[in-house]
C-alpha cells in the first residue's frame, strides 16, 4: 500500500469517526435541549471567557474554534442573541471591536446540555472502538482527553 493510499484510508476513518460523533450528539443536545453541535461549542467557547486582558475572543478566533466561517458564525451568533443565550456590545478601547458574552441563560442551558452531551459522546466513542479500523483513533482521542 502506498503512503498517498495509507494517508486517504487514515483521513476517510478519521471522518467517519467524526461524522458518527457528530450525528449523535447532535440527535441529543437536539432531543433534550434544542441546541445543535455548532450552538454548544459556540456557548461553550464563550462561556470560557474572561474579563480582562486577552479575556474575549475576537469573531475570528471564535470562528476557529468552532469551525466556521465568519459569517456563518455570526450568523450563528445573532441566533442565539436572539434566542436570549447571548450578548453583544462594543469594546470600550476599539469602538470596532465587538464582544460576545453568554447570557446567565445560555449558561444555564449550557451546564443543563452538556451531561448529554458528554453522555453521547462517550456512547459514540464506545460503539466506534468495537471498530478495528476505528479503534486506534479512539484509543488516540481518549489519550489526548487524558492530558
Amino acid at each position: 500500500m502506498t503512503e498517498t493510499v495509507a494517508l486517504a484510508q487514515g483521513w476517510c476513518a478519521l471522518s467517519l469517526l467524526h461524522g458518527r460523533i457528530e450525528a449523535r450528539i447532535e440527535r441529543a443536545l437536539q432531543a433534550g435541549h434544542e441546541l445543535s453541535v455548532r450552538e454548544f461549542s459556540l456557548l461553550d467557547v464563550l462561556s470560557k471567557q474572561h474579563d480582562g486582558p486577552g479575556g474575549h475572543l475576537q469573531m475570528k478566533k471564535v470562528a476557529d474554534a468552532v469551525v466556521l466561517s465568519q459569517s456563518a458564525t455570526t450568523r450563528l451568533v445573532s441566533r442565539l442573541e436572539d434566542r436570549g443565550l447571548l450578548v453583544r456590545y462594543l469594546c470600550d478601547t476599539d469602538r470596532r471591536g465587538i464582544y460576545t458574552d453568554v447570557t446567565e441563560t445560555g449558561l444555564t442551558l449550557l451546564a443543563e446540555a452538556r451531561p448529554a452531551n458528554d453522555r453521547a459522546l462517550r456512547e459514540a466513542l464506545d460503539e466506534a472502538a468495537r471498530e478495528p479500523e476505528l479503534a486506534p483513533l479512539v484509543r488516540t482521542v481518549e489519550a489526548l482527553g487524558a492530558r
